[in-house]
């Protein structure tokens, strides 16, 4: 392995055995399934993270790319890198790639495509599994279960630190971007994207009240009143979406997500599969923080950080930014 692992803890050197991985100062944590886990609860379960756990392996596929056979996935890595990065990417330089939030691969499989990187996938969930089933570790890619607030990487060896769909729902989003800016090294780029605040979304009666009731539910008896309120409404949603004021109206009232206008491109059973996956994680997030684009401007700023850029686009706003050199 070509980076230096260090203790969560107290920040010294970490040293692998058979089993386990520990410090000199006794800290020790289990290596299972070839995985480290820098987690407490190492199953997953109790933290707020252990339903999107479930949810990558009950939907391992259905986001990838190749699942799809649609560049949904490729085009918003490319959109969120920016055309810098990915012609740096795309040249064969070697690089190495922090990949934050991991989940079951939707973003794994499109930074493996580029030949000279070596990806470090993290997630604080059982959703490594579904990772590393998608993805099998081998000399370019290793996997880890650890929290973003707590990583076991020494500071500054990462040439890309990337992370998509996760911010927002952990603690404090200013607290995880300044752990993953640490990550960063000199002259190296951080990429990552965030709920925006928005009208919208404090008027969407239907997914705040069912999300107040279905977030504390166990997620695999939420997964079934999940599929009985996408069953109820995806119908609805396939008719509104010819119909403008119907649309806007079904949007205050309804508890699903859809993609009938986002992703036209999925077929029938395509779009019922991810209506089925998204309001599931919209509903069951524990954390769903919203911040302006000048709030992310102003948080990469006062890190320091280098080309700013936080623009409107995807699931919110999409940000950039590099270390100085």
């Amino acid at each position: 392995m070509d980076i230096r692992l260090q203790c969560p803890e107290d920040g010294s050197q970490l040293f692998h055995e058979e089993n386990f991985i520990k410090c000199r100062y006794g800290h020790i944590w289990k290596v299972r399934n070839s995985i480290p886990r820098f987690v407490d609860e190492i199953d997953g379960e109790g933290n707020y993270s252990s339903a999107f756990g479930f949810q990558w392996q009950r939907w391992r596929k259905t986001q990838l790319d190749s699942h799809t056979g649609l560049p949904l996935s490729r085009e918003r890595a490319r959109r969120c890198l920016g055309e810098r990065l990915w012609r740096d990417l795309s040249c064969g330089k070697p690089r190495r790639i922090l990949e934050a939030g991991c989940g079951a691969g939707r973003f794994t499989e499109i930074l493996l495509d580029f030949p000279a990187t070596s990806v470090y996938s993290v997630d604080s969930s059982l959703a490594v599994e579904a990772n590393k089933e998608n993805f099998p570790i081998d000399r370019r890619h290793r996997i880890f279960q650890a929290d973003i607030g707590q990583l076991p990487f020494a500071p500054r060896q990462f040439d890309i630190v990337f992370c998509l769909g996760t911010v927002q729902h952990t603690p404090s989003p200013e607290e995880t971007i300044a752990k993953l800016y640490e990550c960063v090294r000199p002259g190296g780029a951080l990429v990552f994207d965030h709920y925006a605040s928005s009208l919208k979304y404090f008027t969407w009666f239907g997914l705040n009240i069912a999300r107040s009731l279905l977030k504390r539910v166990h997620p695999e008896n939420a997964l079934i009143h999940t599929n009985r309120l996408v069953d109820i409404f995806f119908p609805l949603h396939r008719i509104a979406s010819h119909n403008r004021f119907f649309r806007i109206l079904l949007t205050r009232i309804s508890p699903i997500l859809t993609h009938h206008l986002d992703f036209p491109e999925l077929n029938d059973t395509q779009q019922y599969e991810w209506s089925r996956l998204d309001t599931y994680d919209a509903l069951m997030d524990w954390y769903k923080h919203h911040r302006s684009k000048d709030h992310i401007k102003r948080t990469l700023e006062n890190l320091g950080a280098d080309d700013v850029i936080a623009t409107i686009g995807g699931n919110g706003i999409e940000a950039r930014c590099f270390r100085p050199s």
